[in-house]
């Protein structure tokens, strides 16, 4: 039975390759990499093994460590990568449990990542050639190590088994997935700096690691070539414990997901419940406010808002952070009231066709535009005055908090009512619904970046009316002006904001057609 399930395996990896050329081409491109990767690591290892040890180890353990990681995060987070390996399939088969265990763990392996893990594990215990009894000790530990990523990797994917057939949970993961990489910068800077700074704190972190179900049997071979060999065996029987628990664990998860089949009860709990039309009133600005902000929480390519929003804020400060809190954070608040000002700058553009609702039911533009913008008030305003009015507190500094206010107000509102005229004239393709938040549809590059631009210069110049208060301000002219670029930045915000709406909604009801005929297909 395991040879059967590696044969389908290889079968199903066959005739994914003959479905399309650009298949080969990928795969050649990925193996071609992956030797180069292995080529080089073989080289550098086997370069410092025999100059500096101490430095070999600590690399592995960092790249082990990295590598059981990815194998454990990403096949949850990118749900449908490789569904030939998903238990839910094999329901209706009767295949006795540990030989599925044994075969989906080998089938993990068939394949680029699987192959390039295998190789490197391999490379980096015979790179100790010159300690016998390292290579004698790596070699069991690399195949432990290996085998904690497929297990780690099928660990997961059998814990959220039944999650994975929910739409919900594949948009949720992958939103939850671009958080660490915005990251990826800051992580990078801080550790470049801890390094400038403590020229051990590569080893320091590897130390740490060597110890943890991450690094654990990576270390193996580089204890034993260091002369401690208790510590390496030690290591060894730990990272084997793990692998027995977390398999223990697997076949648990595999045994529940095989009698009980994943299903979504969604409907069933959210049946008779009107949701956000049952808290709005029944007007059409109403309707279409409700129907709106049901979008901001459920559609992923409106909700990437409200994750990525907040997360820029946080890179913001990590990237200047020196000692205690930048006076940079005081920026935080007009740039939470751009970018969520921007975010209905589309939002006819990701109706597609459902905007046919709002004209055939003959929708006024202007409750269209004005219920929009409403939906969005709903989270932007209470995020744009806490954006404004925390930092000050922070810092000591409450006295700017009425200039920030105004600024921040007076871009939130003129910035939704530019966005209610920009939805309604100009359109570009956008991810489709259904589809990744992120993609980006193929030939509308061009386009969509020339309307965002025109977007930031056009609020740029109706920003100005606020910036000239809040200038006086900043230069010493007196705390008066604080108030009076608050009362500028509300009153003409709003003001701003209805002229948009309105003008926004004489627009679609002179182009409806057009628009929804713009909208309904991917030029």
């Amino acid at each position: 039975m395991v040879a059967h399930l590696l044969k389908l395996k290889l079968i199903l990896l066959r005739n994914s390759i003959k479905r399309s050329p650009w298949q080969i081409v990928g795969i050649a491109f990925g193996a071609l990499y992956g030797l180069g990767i292995l080529g080089l690591m073989l080289a550098g290892l086997f370069f410092l093994t025999f100059n500096d040890p101490e430095l070999a180890r600590t690399l592995v353990v960092l790249g082990g460590s990295a590598a059981v990681l990815g194998w454990a995060v990403i096949p949850v987070v990118a749900t449908g990568v490789d569904m030939t390996l998903d238990p839910a399939r094999f329901v209706t088969f009767a295949i006795p449990m540990r030989q599925m265990i044994l075969g989906l763990a080998l089938a993990s392996l068939i394949g680029i990542p699987g192959i390039i893990t295998l190789g490197a594990a391999l490379i980096q215990a015979v790179a100790w050639w010159q300690y016998p009894a390292a290579v004698l000790a790596g070699i069991p530990a690399a195949l432990v190590a290996v085998l904690t990523c497929v297990v780690m990797a099928r660990l997961g994917v059998a814990a959220t088994t039944s999650l994975a057939s929910s739409r919900r949970f594949k948009d949720v993961s992958g939103l939850v997935l671009i958080v660490p990489l915005m990251f990826i910068g800051p992580v990078i800077g801080f550790t470049a700096t801890a390094i400038t700074v403590e020229g051990d704190f590569l080893a320091r972190m590897a130390g740490i690691l060597a110890w943890t179900p991450l690094g654990v049997a990576w270390a193996v071979p580089g204890d034993v070539a260091l002369g401690n060999a208790g510590t390496g065996l030690l290591r060894l029987l730990i990272s084997v414990l793990f692998l027995a628990l977390i398999s223990w664990a697997w076949k648990a998860l595999l045994a529940r997901a095989l009698v009980t089949p994943a299903h979504n009860a969604t409907a069933s709990r959210s049946a008779g419940k009107l949701g956000f039309f049952a808290r709005f009133p029944a007007t059409p600005t109403g309707a279409v406010a409700a129907r709106a902000l049901t979008y901001w929480v459920r559609d992923p390519r409106y909700s990437a808002s409200l994750i990525i929003v907040p997360v820029l804020a946080v890179v913001l400060i990590f990237a200047v952070q020196t000692e205690g809190l930048p006076p940079v954070v005081l920026g935080i608040g007009p740039l939470v009231a751009f970018l969520l000002a921007f975010g209905i700058s589309a939002d006819i553009s990701y109706d597609n066709t459902a905007f046919a609702l709002h004209l055939s039911t003959g929708l006024s533009g202007t409750a269209d535009r004005a219920g929009r913008a409403l939906a969005c008030l709903v989270f932007a305003l209470p995020a744009t005055l806490a954006a404004a009015v925390v930092p000050p507190i922070v810092l000591g500094r409450p006295e700017d908090i009425p200039v920030l206010l105004g600024l921040c107000l007076g871009l939130l509102l003129s910035g939704l009512g530019l966005s209610s005229v920009f939805s309604a004239r100009y359109t570009y393709n956008v991810p489709l619904p259904g589809e990744n938040a992120f993609k980006t549809p193929p030939g509308s590059t061009g386009r969509t970046m020339l309307v965002q631009f025109l977007w930031m210069g056009m609020q740029f110049v109706i920003t100005l009316p606020l910036l000239v208060p809040a200038g006086l301000y900043v230069f010493g002219l007196g705390s008066a002006w604080g108030w009076v670029s608050l009362a500028v930045g509300v009153v003409y915000g709003a003001a701003a904001m209805v002229a948009g709406i309105r003008i926004g909604g004489r627009w679609l009801d002179k182009r409806g057609p057009e628009v929804l005929q713009a909208v309904s297909v991917n030029k």
